[in-house]
């Protein structure tokens, strides 16, 4: 339903390397080489682009981690999100949606996303 919504709007999906690595935790521990391989063919279409943990994003998850109630995976996540200059991050965490990330310009839970 997202990813519809997304493609009709045209807009671009992007994610960090370390969500890519979360989901395939599964399917490689279940030797699912299927699945690895359907993930990977996934965050590989036009449209979507994989942010990476760099320099600039480990200075902004550095700041974000001052806030010690903010985990260390959430942390690398928004920083990278902030560093692409991202519109609106989607979370399952209420608790981030209170927040406010430089980079970031909408901060969203799963159940209130505008899209």
């Amino acid at each position: 339903m997202i990813r519809q919504a997304m493609l009709r709007r045209q807009d671009s999906l992007l994610t960090s390397a370390l969500t890519v690595g979360e989901i395939l935790v599964k399917p490689i521990q279940s030797n699912r080489q299927d699945l690895v391989s359907r993930y990977q063919d996934f965050f590989q279409r036009p449209g979507i682009s994989i942010v990476p943990f760099d320099l600039e994003a480990a200075s902004i998850f550095a700041t974000i981690r001052q806030d010690k109630k903010i985990r260390p995976p959430d942390a690398i996540q928004m920083a990278c999100a902030a560093a692409a200059g991202t519109d609106l991050f989607i979370t399952n965490d209420d608790r981030l949606s209170k927040l406010h990330v430089p980079g970031i310009h909408f901060i969203s839970s799963l159940d209130q996303a505008p899209i």
